[in-house]
């Protein structure tokens, strides 16, 4: 596959769907990205939608239907709550324009499918966070793996282990209804970076629980007030990979403090320390077969898009769509990640291995040179 970041991106405009807490993220990179531009905000709260768009050179408020239909709206940044994924998804892209949303994907792997169908049948692009997994973090990691510096890959090990959102979140419930937990929340940042650096998975088991049928509100107006959990709150599980390799998971609210690493890869030829996937960047440590304990080596950036953050994907897939290559945080990857986290789930219940069906190509590697075709600037 060719270079797409050595040529010139093609220019994107942008819409932006629900002006929340997410928006904030993505709209203090993408004005400052070559060749991207919001162009309008939709958000059922009309005031917000206004007061947003007031901050974007250009922007307007407009709703979602007229946002999707409008001439100068190429891609829409879909941020809504995962049970509107989907339609905002299919609403755009019958209007003929890509889609980047948050993760997930869709609400169920169902949906996910019809997304990336409909996107099929009209010749437009899907992408989908997390877009963490293009920074130097863990494409420095993917580099050491690539130039064979850890031997095979044997295993891995991700953990994620807090105490849960709700004591810092002042309306923690949805993290603890259908579609939340740990698994949901935070797992797709573990699970993208997994099959970012070992490839696909092919096969996972899987054991839940739930430390309490309540939890309790810790944090502003609403503290003290009690709510019921609906959804695991533990989750650990073994991935098998395509190439053989397996990687245990644990994702968990149930846990108040640990000294776990974020991810691990443990090869025929050493280990690598992987940085938090939640996050663009970090140290990543090597040590090689043969060395003296102590002696982990840190690893120099890779490769990976330097001062990379929220909007680095949409970057990618502008990139990309200029030179017809793939772009990386596509949708077929986020239908993998969603159909895994859902198969885990499923084995937990079942007490059994659930096969995966879904086999995307593992991303290409993001190049040391990464980002000059769309370097972040201030002219404007």
């Amino acid at each position: 596959m060719g270079d797409p970041l050595t040529e010139r991106p093609t220019a994107l405009r942008i819409g932006l769907v629900d002006a929340g807490q997410i928006s904030g993220a993505y709209l203090r990179t993408l004005p400052a990205l070559t060749h991207l531009s919001v162009t309008a905000v939709a958000d059922l709260d009309a005031a917000r939608a206004r007061a947003v768009a007031a901050t974007v050179p250009g922007g307007r408020a407009t709703t979602v239907k007229e946002l999707c239909a409008a001439g100068d709206v190429d891609l829409v940044l879909n941020l809504t709550v995962p049970a509107a994924h989907a339609e905002v998804a299919h609403a755009a892209i019958a209007a003929g324009k890509h889609v980047y949303g948050e993760k997930p994907l869709a609400a169920t792997t169902a949906e996910a499918r019809s997304v990336l169908d409909a996107a099929e049948a009209a010749g437009v692009r899907v992408g989908c966070a997390p877009d963490t997994v293009l920074g130097p973090g863990v494409r420095t990691a993917r580099a050491v793996l690539d130039a064979g510096e850890l031997g095979t890959p044997v295993a891995a090990t991700a953990f994620m282990t807090v105490p849960g959102p709700e004591l810092w979140h002042p309306a923690p419930e949805f993290y603890y209804r259908p579609g939340g937990g740990p698994l949901f929340d935070l797992g797709p940042y573990y699970l993208t970076a997994l099959v970012t650096l070992l490839g696909p998975v092919r096969k996972v088991v899987g054991m839940t629980s739930a430390s309490r049928s309540e939890r309790t509100v810790g944090h502003g107006p609403r503290a003290v007030t009690t709510f019921p959990v609906e959804v695991a709150t533990h989750v650990t599980g073994v991935l098998e990979h395509a190439s053989g390799a397996l990687s245990t998971l644990v994702m968990s609210f149930d846990v108040w403090a640990a000294g776990l690493p974020h991810i691990e890869i443990y090869g025929t030829e050493g280990s690598l320390s992987v940085p938090d996937p939640n996050h663009f960047d970090g140290p990543v440590r090597l040590f090689r077969a043969g060395a003296e304990t102590k002696d982990w080596e840190d690893v120099p950036v890779r490769g990976g898009y330097p001062g990379a953050e929220r909007g680095y994907g949409i970057a990618d897939l502008a990139a990309a769509h200029a030179s017809d290559t793939p772009h990386r945080a596509d949708g077929c990857l986020a239908y993998h990640v969603q159909e895994a986290m859902e198969a885990l789930l499923a084995a937990a219940e079942a007490g059994q291995p659930v096969h995966i069906t879904s086999t995307p190509v593992r991303p290409a590697a993001v190049p040391a040179h990464a980002g000059r075709a769309f370097a972040a600037h201030t002219s404007r």
